[in-house]
């Protein structure tokens, strides 16, 4: 892979004149594409929760997997597209997918969002046979964080990432800049499922699942202040918005595809909505805050995004059992795992916080030069 193309090989400025493709068409397809995945993995996760096992080939199934191929197609589309006319020596603008970027001996001029998108998509499809063959291996799944879950999950979030930098590029129209923070508020939702990753660790004194949201959450929405004013809170509304949707959805799709296929409900069970329970509910305040603390950080180098970032972080992390009390009706853990979990949180929120103001600042400069301020 080669950071610079040469007019020599395949040209490196990437626009839409050149390639006759509007940038907001096939930034449009993915963000549809990465809301065809979380459509999918919130109905699977809640299948799981209320019915039980299934196999490989469910419609959940299908939603995982088609928001693969055609965030995996579009991307490739593009790459064509942009690689067709650098040879025939048309100019190409930043705005489709960001800076062009020589891939294979610059054989192709892929956009970086684009090249992105296409990475995790081809990893999705690797990771998608690895849980066929579990699937023909061990038949059901039991649990829903088995090792090619996970790793689903993150190829999916690196579809997201390209999604987000594919608008970021286009930072000088409102689509662009608003779909940039849609497309982070989709992240938080989506990438929380990770956490589940550690929650094998939750066994001591700090709940490890609930520092590992705050990290994702605090690193997206620093992220989003980072871009573009109001940002954090743009993306929590996003977020929220995602979170309301599903909590409805969630449960009657898994009862009404249940009731389709002839398979009964789980017995004894309590309809709560798996995935969106898993967001912090306290995302708009602590956006708000986000982004009322950092609006005069100035440079990125400041300490203001760790102490917003930590203070987001501790935030969440006290009012995830409290969360956790109101929609299961659980009972509250003990003291010293509130304040270990709590300090857990606010730690690596503080990382979040200085990592994402920083990432914000990497958004910006997916755009042309002279729309990055």
């Amino acid at each position: 892979m080669d950071l610079t193309v040469s007019a020599a090989g395949v040209s490196a400025p990437v626009t839409a004149r050149g390639t006759g493709i509007r940038p907001w068409l096939p930034a449009s397809v993915l963000f549809f594409a990465t809301m065809t995945w979380a459509v999918g993995a919130t109905w699977d996760i809640q299948w799981h929760a209320d019915v039980g096992p299934d196999t490989f080939f469910t419609l959940p199934h299908l939603f995982i997997y088609a928001s693969a191929a055609i965030a995996g197609f579009t991307g490739l589309a593009v790459i064509l597209a942009t690689t067709a006319a650098g040879r025939a020596g048309r100019p190409v603008v930043s705005e489709l997918g960001g800076a062009g970027i020589g891939v294979f001996g610059r054989t192709f001029t892929a956009p970086l969002g684009y090249l992105v998108t296409c990475l995790g998509a081809a990893s999705f499809l690797l990771y998608g046979l690895w849980d066929l063959w579990w699937h023909s291996l061990y038949g059901f799944d039991a649990v829903i964080d088995s090792p090619p879950h996970i790793g689903l999950f993150l190829s999916s979030t690196v579809t997201s990432v390209g999604t987000v930098i594919v608008f970021a590029a286009a930072r000088a129209h409102r689509w662009g800049r608003l779909g940039t923070l849609a497309s982070l508020g989709h992240l938080v939702v989506s990438s929380v499922i990770t956490a589940l990753a550690v929650q094998q660790l939750s066994t001591g004194t700090v709940r490890w699942t609930t520092a590992v949201t705050a990290f994702i959450v605090v690193l997206l929405l620093t992220t989003g202040a980072g871009f573009d004013r109001w940002g954090a809170t743009v993306a929590a509304a996003a977020a929220a918005l995602l979170q309301g949707l599903f909590w409805w959805f969630a449960p009657w799709a898994a009862q009404t595809y249940a009731d389709f296929v002839d398979l009964p409900m789980r017995e004894n069970i309590r309809i709560i909505p798996s995935t969106p329970s898993l967001v912090p509910l306290c995302l708009l305040p602590v956006g708000v805050g986000i982004d009322l603390l950092l609006r005069d950080a100035g440079r990125a180098g400041s300490v203001l995004p760790g102490l917003a970032g930590g203070l987001g972080g501790l935030v969440i992390a006290v009012c995830a059992p409290w969360q956790t009390v109101l929609i299961r009706d659980a009972r509250l853990p003990a003291v010293t795992v509130i304040v270990a979990t709590a300090i857990a949180g606010g730690v690596l929120g503080a990382l979040g916080g200085f990592l994402g103001r920083r990432f914000g600042v990497m958004l910006r400069l997916a755009a042309a030069e002279g729309d990055r301020a």
